[in-house]
């Protein structure tokens, strides 16, 4: 596929499909999984998110579950980087720390495993998609209170209507598609 052409911006935004009311009525979700299922697509994503996460010098990918470990794997594959991975409690199987984050309606967490985070290198955060950016925000909160850096959060899709992006803070951030 190295001389295949990448899929512009719009091909791969074509490639999403809308389900109305999943998971719940009144969300209309943004399904990647025929995106997925085109291998160009998934390689020019990977391309072009691995432009993007260069650019910030990152030492590592820290994945959020569960569609960011597809992204995660394949660009720490690519940009030849460790990866970690950052899961709802009780889903690492060795010692972890835990962060809190506010929901619309309650509180949710997210773990790491306790040795994930070198201290001093950067991270660059990893998701398919960024919305009220809750776990975004958990995930980079936990590479910092481990003493790493966050190098950038990078997401296939952005719902910028959501504002996720402030709760990010001055953290950099790299989308390839907005909604």
């Amino acid at each position: 596929m190295s001389g295949s052409a990448l899929l512009s911006i719009a091909e791969l935004k074509a490639a999403i499909r809308d389900v109305p009311d999943f998971p719940r009525p009144g969300i209309l979700f943004k399904d990647i999984t025929p995106l997925l299922a085109r291998p160009r697509a998934v390689h020019s994503v990977t391309e072009l998110m691995a432009e993007k996460i260069e650019r910030h010098g990152a030492d590592g990918i820290v994945a959020i579950e569960s569609r960011g470990f597809i992204f995660g794997a394949a660009l720490a594959v690519r940009l030849d980087l460790p990866l970690q991975l950052v899961r709802k409690p009780g889903k690492l199987p060795y010692k972890t720390v835990a962060m809190s984050y506010q929901l619309e309606y309650g509180r949710d967490q997210v773990e790491i495993h306790v040795d994930a985070i070198e201290p001093g290198l950067t991270y660059a955060v990893v998701d398919d998609l960024i919305a009220t950016g809750g776990t975004a925000a958990a995930a980079a909160d936990l590479i910092e209170m481990r003493r790493g850096r966050v190098a950038c959060c990078a997401f296939v899709i952005e719902l910028g209507f959501l504002h996720g992006r402030e709760r990010l803070g001055p953290r950099p951030i790299e989308t390839l598609i907005e909604f």
